[in-house]
């Protein structure tokens, strides 16, 4: 018997696995594919990897012509999602002391046995980690054409010349960007007033700028009405503002949301509560069966792969250690790997007062002056104390950038405390010791002896 089954072999699962496995347990980990999951097969590495050549492709062109070759481009891709799964193959699972098996049927049998095609295996605790896959709208015409999702868009033998993009979320964003540089005309495709709707306007207008000035095209207001496809050619009939028009393509990108791989599991069977959101966990990430836990995005509220491995890790913590913690979100941060990127840091509170929001922008630094037509943004939200809340950042490498604040916010460290660093000149770390000296500057001014001798002289 198995002191851990482990269903799904993504970030989440991978995860589970060798925390468990670290911690001297006898572990299995079953999936339908191989290991890696969304993340190293068709989400995060091919994206970032498709989203680097055009970065070097963008810069190149601007001072010089280039021929491009996109069949080289996605095997460059395709490289890369070797590399990344050549270090969680199932032969280094194996190695470092982890079962791993594939299967096409797996379904949980009872709380301790879960059934791989025809084999039963026992295991004391389970850990569901399945994931999430495309959302397909009911689109009219849409189950009549060849279209894509990131599950296949990375195995194209070559990019096509023309693309529509439904959906203007991330991976919609940052694959319009990427393929409007790697000569691939498109158009994205988006309901709301603006992409990106649930992140800063003011921020979300710049990058929405940028990427127009670039050459993609944006239709916000803009519902799909129905589809169809003739001579190779995909025509998509649209509404914007109430006004019908056609849009035509080589190729259709459907990417309007996710959706829990919950079918198939014996979940009902089972008992185990679910939603159209994914599983129900408790704070603790357990189901309503007491040794039956979840993690990663089938089980949310956020689909990212550092909130899987976050979980990943909790999840084991509480099976087998005594002391027993809950999940804290509050200090989540994501980027969107545009260029320039978008990342936060910190969740929204109405109820928050006394709050003060520390800006920055591209003229404040040397750094991002060095580079020409550099966009910088950054937005730090402050309590009274200084302790650091809510952080935005638009600018080139906005996801390092904002490590380091949500490091600063995870330790306690108050925005003030990083006023004496010294930081390396010119760079872009310099902008914390910049607005660390506001922060402490306020702070000081509103220091009750402060403010005691200002009024007595």
């Amino acid at each position: 018997m198995y002191d851990l089954i482990v269903i799904g072999a993504g970030a989440g699962g991978l995860t589970s696995a060798y925390t468990a496995n670290g911690l001297g347990k006898k572990v299995l980990l079953v999936d339908k594919g191989l290991p890696g999951g969304t993340c190293t097969w068709s989400g995060c590495m091919p994206s970032k990897a498709l989203i680097n050549i055009a970065k070097d492709v963008y810069a190149a062109k601007k001072y010089s012509s280039i021929d491009l070759d996109t069949a080289k481009v996605m095997r460059d891709v395709r490289d890369v999602i070797e590399e990344v799964y050549s270090h969680e193959s199932p032969e280094i699972l194996t190695n470092d002391g982890i079962t791993f098996r594939k299967g096409e049927l797996i379904k949980i049998i009872t709380p301790k046995i879960v059934l791989v095609d025809e084999v039963e295996y026992q295991g004391k605790n389970i850990i569901i980690s399945t994931g999430t896959s495309p959302f397909i709208p009911p689109l009219e015409g849409l189950d009549k054409i060849n279209y894509l999702t990131n599950q296949n868009l990375f195995q194209l033998e070559k990019l096509p010349k023309s693309m529509i993009i439904l959906g203007g979320g991330a991976i919609g964003i940052e694959m319009a960007q990427c393929l409007n540089r790697l000569e691939t005309k498109v158009h994205l495709i988006e309901r709301s007033s603006r992409i990106f709707i649930r992140e800063s306007e003011e921020l979300v207008d710049i990058l929405s700028k940028t990427l127009i000035k670039e050459g993609v095209n944006i239709h916000a207001n803009t519902t799909a009405v129905s589809v169809s496809q003739d001579d190779g050619v995909i025509s998509l009939n649209v509404e914007t503002n109430g006004v019908p028009k056609t849009i035509k393509a080589e190729a259709l990108l459907v990417s309007i949301g996710r959706v829990p791989n919950v079918t198939n599991l014996g979940l009902d069977e089972l008992g185990l509560k679910y939603n159209r959101k994914g599983i129900e966990v408790d704070d603790h990430l357990r189901t309503n069966i007491h040794n039956i836990y979840g993690v990663g995005d089938v089980v949310g509220p956020y689909q990212f792969s550092h909130t899987a491995n976050y979980q990943g890790i909790l999840a084991v913590k509480n099976i087998f250690l005594p002391l027993k913690k809950k999940v804290d979100y509050s200090d989540i941060s994501w980027c969107t790997f545009t260029s320039p990127e978008l990342a936060s840091r910190g969740l929204p509170d109405p109820k928050r007062k006394e709050t003060k929001i520390y800006s920055y922008g591209r003229s404040d630094s040397d750094r991002t002056m060095t580079k020409k037509g550099d966009i910088f943004e950054m937005r730090v939200e402050t309590n009274h104390k200084k302790e650091i809340l809510e952080v935005k950042i638009l600018a080139e490498r906005a996801g390092e950038l904002i490590s380091s604040l949500q490091i600063a916010a995870v330790n306690n460290l108050t925005l003030d405390k990083l006023s004496p660093v010294i930081f390396p000149h010119p760079s872009y770390s310099e902008i914390f010791g910049a607005l660390g000296k506001k922060a402490y500057v306020d702070k000081l001014l509103h220091n009750p002896i402060i403010q005691l001798i200002k009024k007595t002289t």
